[in-house]
């Protein structure tokens, strides 16, 4: 009891610090540091990151951010679809929430302990961050690139340019590589990549508008 009693309140507490202060770091950091990665990251306001390069992860990785708590139920009940089906290409029940959560309190893996956990913190970040805050922790601590964590640092490796002036393209090849950061590059990009980002960037003008909030009110 008192042990579940202390995982509670640290779950809370580091969720409600960082509601306001930047994640220092994260395990997943620190697992690539020690596979000799590095960190490369700098931390700015979701002010300050192309509201292209906001439309484009939405278009991308979760194009029903604005509209779900947290869990896409239809993309869940369409990848258990796939896994019955044999499936070897299990991709796209995972929502935004879900990968912050996961990037910020959890370690790698894919076992239930982690996937309930991954749940728990969705549900808690959903509730007490809301969708402007989940969206700017996720871009400054997803990795772009090996060791290449958050939007300012892959903008200023890859372009040469704060994450502020991406033009929709750039936004767009950054979007496009975040499935495979690790073989993917936004600064010299294969077919695949090139046509993905193409999709994406015509997917993104009907994105959710991140001029005023990230999502509007619901």
């Amino acid at each position: 009891m008192r042990i579940a009693a202390g995982f509670f309140a640290l779950s809370i507490g580091l969720t409600v610090i960082y509601q306001s202060l930047p994640p220092p770091v994260t395990i997943l950091m620190i697992d690539g540091l020690i596979e000799g990665r590095g960190i490369h990251k700098d931390w700015t306001s979701i002010e300050r990151i192309s509201p292209d390069l906001i439309r484009s992860v939405i278009a991308a990785e979760d194009a029903h951010f604005c509209e779900h708590h947290g869990f896409d139920w239809t993309s869940i009940q369409a990848a258990w679809n796939k896994i019955e089906a044999g499936s070897s290409r299990l991709r796209g029940g995972s929502t935004i929430s879900n990968q912050t959560a996961k990037n910020v309190f959890l370690w790698p893996g894919r076992n239930w302990v982690r996937k309930g956990l991954e749940a728990y913190f969705t549900i808690l970040i959903e509730f007490v961050w809301g969708k402007q805050r989940i969206m700017e922790v996720y871009l400054n601590v997803i990795e772009f690139g090996p060791g290449i964590y958050g939007a300012e640092a892959a903008s200023q490796r890859f372009f040469k340019k704060s994450a502020a002036e991406l033009s929709r393209y750039q936004a767009a090849l950054l979007a496009s590589v975040l499935p495979n950061p690790d073989e993917w590059n936004a600064a010299n990009p294969g077919p695949y990549v090139k046509k993905r980002a193409n999709t994406i960037m015509t997917r993104a003008l009907d994105a959710p508008d991140a001029g005023a909030a990230v999502c509007p009110a619901r």
